[in-house]
C-alpha cells in the first residue's frame, strides 16, 4: 500500500526529525520480519507496492515535490495485517487500509489542504518457491471518496485488481563473479482501477523495483567487513508509470518517474528517503524536484503476542 501525500512543511520537518531519532536510536541486528521469501528479506518501497503479504505499519510517510504550479506536500499513513499462514507458516493474505493529509501551496492562488480518500486493500500470495526466492500475489484495491474536495484524487468510488510479484537472485551460482549479484532483488506491481460510477475514468499503474541488498551481501555472499548502519542498507530503484484512461474517446499522456533511494532494514522498521525524476515530458511540469521518505513499523516484532495473531496459523498450531 501506498498511502497518498500529506501536511505543511514545519510538520514535516518536524516528523522527519523525529523519524530519524528513532531510527537511530535502535540499533537493531539483521532484518528478519518483513518480506522473508526463502533467504531473501525484500524491502517496503516507496511507491511500488509490496507483493509480500505483511504486519506492518506505514507511518509517517513524508513527500515534498515542487511542480511547475507550486508546492505540494503530505504525510500518509497505512496499516497491513495478516489473516492467514500456510502450513509452512508462509504468509498468504492479508487487508489494508491507507490514507493521508495533503497541502496543495501553488504559487498563485490559495493553498488547499486535507485529506485523501481511504483505500482498502486485500492481498493473497497465491504461489511462492523459497529455493527460488520468487513470491507472486493479486489484490484488490476499493478506494472510497472519503476525503476534502479538491484534495482526494477523485470523487467516486474505484474499484479494481492488481498483480504482484518479486524474485530474490540468491539462487544463482556461488561462484566469484555471480556471487556479488546474488544480493539483487527485483519487485513489481500492475494495477488497473476504474471508476464505479460518474464520468468513465480507468486509472493504470506499473512500477518495478531493483534493489541491492547488503545484509545479503554480508550474511549470504561475503562479509566485505560492514559495520552498523552500513551493514542494514538497501540501494534501491524504482520505475514508476502511471495513466488515466478518460473515456472512450481518448486519454491522458503517460506519467513515467524514476525514485532512486536508499533505506535502512532492521529486525523491527525501516527507514527509507529517496527523490524523483521525471523520465518523459508529460511528467516534468509535475515534478520539478521531490523528497519522499517511510517510517515503516514491523509490529509484529514489537508487540509478538498480539501483532501475530491469524485466522490460521498452519497446521499443529
Amino acid at each position: 500500500m501506498r498511502p497518498y501525500r500529506a501536511a505543511g512543511l514545519q510538520t514535516m520537518r518536524k516528523v522527519l526529525l523525529l523519524t530519524l531519532v528513532c531510527a537511530f536510536a535502535i540499533r537493531a541486528g539483521v532484518a528478519e520480519a518483513h518480506g522473508v521469501v526463502g533467504d531473501y528479506v525484500f524491502l517496503e518501497p516507496l511507491i511500488t507496492e509490496d507483493p509480500s503479504p505483511a504486519n506492518e505499519l506505514d507511518m509517517p510517510a513524508p513527500s515534498w515535490t515542487k511542480t511547475s504550479a507550486g508546492n505540494s506536500y503530505s504525510i500518509g499513513f497505512s496499516i497491513e495485517k495478516i489473516l492467514w499462514l500456510d502450513d509452512e507458516e508462509m504468509p498468504r493474505f492479508s487487508i489494508g487500509a491507507a490514507s493521508g493529509w495533503d497541502k496543495n501551496s501553488p504559487f498563485h492562488g490559495t493553498s488547499r489542504q486535507g485529506f485523501e480518500g481511504l483505500e482498502l486493500s486485500a492481498k493473497w500470495a497465491f504461489y511462492y518457491s523459497k529455493e527460488h526466492e520468487f513470491l507472486a500475489s493479486i489484490g484488490t484495491s476499493l478506494r472510497l471518496p472519503t476525503g476534502n474536495t479538491g484534495i482526494q484524487e477523485s470523487s467516486h468510488t474505484r474499484w479494481g485488481p492488481t498483480f504482484f510479484w518479486e524474485k530474490g537472485m540468491g539462487d544463482l551460482p556461488n561462484c566469484p563473479v555471480l556471487k556479488y549479484l546474488r544480493p539483487l532483488g527485483f519487485q513489481s506491481d500492475f494495477g488497473y482501477v476504474p471508476a464505479l460510477g460518474g464520468p468513465t475514468t480507468h486509472n493504470i499503474f506499473a512500477d518495478a523495483v531493483i534493489e541491492y541488498s547488503l545484509p545479503f551481501l554480508s550474511n549470504n555472499v561475503r562479509d566485505v567487513g560492514l559495520k552498523w548502519p552500513l551493514r542494514n542498507l538497501y540501494l534501491f530503484d524504482e520505475i514508476n508509470y502511471s495513466q488515466t484512461i478518460t473515456g472512450a474517446p481518448g486519454e491522458t499522456f503517460p506519467n513515467l518517474r524514476a525514485t532512486p533511494g536508499i533505506a535502512y532494514v532492521s529486525y523491527y522498521f525501516e527507514l527509507s528517503v529517496g527523490t524523483q525524476f521525471a523520465l518523459n515530458n508529460a511528467s516534468r511540469p509535475g515534478n520539478h524536484a521531490a523528497v519522499l521518505g517511510l517510517l515503516d513499523i514491523f509490529y509484529d516484532s514489537i508487540f509478538p503476542k498480539w501483532g501475530n495473531w491469524t485466522i490460521n496459523r498452519g497446521a499443529g498450531q
